[in-house]
């Protein structure tokens, strides 16, 4: 099957995906400079939209901007994964309990379409194009969680660990697993039933941040039910 058409990007949007890219490849390492020069001589273009995209880069947890030094491809430990994944099973599992009560047959209908658009997209192998419609699937249930502070706290705790997100959808797998969890979630709103929707939800997330521990040193190893069990959840 053909992939989407990309949409014309901006200078500043090819110089964002440039260096996600690059990082999500492993071509820029965790700790290692991201050089302003190198890009404005690539892209022809000055250093202040750079200095733009690495400010969007670091809000999103690609990047640490260090005064006086430049950008650096930021580090997360254990604990960052693990810190991470713990409060966002909670607000995200929150969101979802208060969602099934919510959510309208119509909302409901449209999370079932963008889960076909997921599976197609997983079928192509296409991630960057899933990760998008994936962000559209969960900020749904949350709008329709009617909670304004809520939807704030997870809209930010996400941006800044987008990264992590993106790393665990790229897993062998991974966006298969997805579509086949999201159908679960939806089966659970539409029969109402709150508590089966919070605990896939939070339990999606335990699951994904342990996996991801495993590419950092000092984690503790799964056992391979557990590994095995956190493979198939979509986070």
């Amino acid at each position: 099957m053909k992939k989407p058409m990309e949409k014309h990007l901006t200078l500043r949007e090819k110089i964002l995906e440039t260096i996600r890219d690059a990082i999500m490849t492993g071509a820029l390492k965790p700790g290692e400079k991201v050089a302003e020069p190198d890009l404005a001589e690539r892209f022809g273009i000055s250093r202040t939209p750079i200095r733009e995209a690495f400010r969007q880069l670091e809000s999103e947890g690609y990047l640490t901007v260090i005064p006086r030094k430049g950008a650096v491809v930021t580090f997360f430990s254990p604990r960052d994964v693990e810190e991470f994944y713990a409060i966002k099973s909670i607000l995200e599992g929150y969101a979802a309990r208060r969602a099934c009560e919510k959510l309208t047959d119509k909302e409901i209908e449209k999370l079932r379409t963008i889960n076909e658009k997921l599976r197609h997209l997983a079928d192509e192998g296409d991630v960057r194009h899933f990760f998008r419609i994936h962000n559209d699937f969960h900020e749904l249930f949350l709008r329709a969680a009617d909670n304004e502070k809520l939807s704030e706290l997870v809209t930010n705790l996400v941006r800044k660990f987008q990264r992590l997100r993106y790393a665990s959808l790229s897993l062998p797998g991974r966006m298969h697993i997805s579509v086949k969890e999201h159908e679960r979630i939806i089966e659970a709103f539409q029969s109402r039933n709150a508590d089966i929707a919070e605990t896939l939800v939070r339990k999606n997330a335990e699951y994904g941040g342990r996996v991801l521990m495993q590419e950092t040193d000092g984690a503790p190893p799964l056992k391979p039910a557990e590994q095995a069990a956190a493979l198939q959840l979509d986070i």
